[in-house]
């Protein structure tokens, strides 16, 4: 399987059609995955945490002051205890493991899979962010690289800015502001020159910060699915480009 970087999206991205569609071709041409297993930027916890395998615990409803149908949105999506037990035993031995039995899915992992696979019967395990260091989500990622030969479809669930405390103009279709264009454009750099150390060190070298994440934690499930790929220093395809609220939703998929 591969692995996929993806810039989520508020809830309601799910009603731009240009991000859907693009969002449905890209799932297209991914073999079925047996299982999916999200990191996403909505959940940090220490130590590694996963979170809940029944379908049964409600999702994670995690933003405020939208309209009710977004409240509404259910993702049944089986639940994945097999993955759990997998993802715990390659952990290493002496290093904590927690689970959170009342954590369900949030809206970086249920809103894209409403669109990647909607009919949810593939089983879904979402677990946290246990740091936000990049070279310590490499090693994450390193340790879940060999789900992908059992059929489990990695997906780091971001967005490649975020600055949302500076943006102007919330519309959908709000011309981007410099800053995000910039670091947009230094992203799209750095991957086709498979530049992981220019990545790992985003903070300090790229364009457009710290407007474009004035908190780290949407760029930071990349290094996870950086980690899991073959090679960490490819050129990955960049499957989605392009902005949503001046924000961009580069997103890209690794071998």
């Amino acid at each position: 399987m591969p692995v996929l970087y993806l810039s989520h999206g508020a809830p309601p991205l799910v009603d731009d059609d240009l991000w859907v569609s693009q969002l449905k071709a890209w799932v297209a041409d991914i073999p079925v995955p047996e299982a999916i297993l999200v990191v996403s930027a909505h959940w940090e916890s220490a130590p590694l945490t996963i979170g809940s395998t029944t379908a049964d615990t409600p999702l994670t409803y995690d933003f405020w002051g939208f309209p009710q149908h977004y409240y509404d949105v259910r993702y049944d999506a089986p639940g994945a205890p097999e993955l759990a037990a997998a993802v715990a035993a390659l952990m290493p031995s002496g290093e904590p493991v927690a689970h959170d039995p009342d954590r369900r899915l949030d809206h970086g992992a249920y809103v894209p899979l409403t669109v990647m696979y909607p009919v949810a019967t593939i089983p879904v395990l979402q677990i946290s962010l246990p740091t936000l260091d990049p070279q310590r989500l490499l090693q994450l990622g390193e340790r879940l690289r060999t789900l992908r030969e059992q059929g489990v479809l990695l997906i780091g669930s971001g967005f490649t800015t975020h600055g949302l405390p500076f943006l102007d103009d919330p519309s959908p279709d709000a011309t981007p502001p410099g800053w995000s264009v910039e670091f947009d454009r230094w992203a799209a750099e750095r991957f086709a020159a498979g530049d992981l150390d220019a990545l790992i060190d985003f903070r300090h070298k790229a364009p457009g910060m710290p407007y474009a994440h004035p908190t780290i934690e949407h760029f930071s499930p990349l290094f996870v699915a950086l980690g899991a790929s073959a090679d960490p220093e490819q050129a990955p395809r960049q499957v989605i480009d392009g902005y949503w609220m001046g924000l961009a939703k580069r997103s890209i998929e690794l071998v």
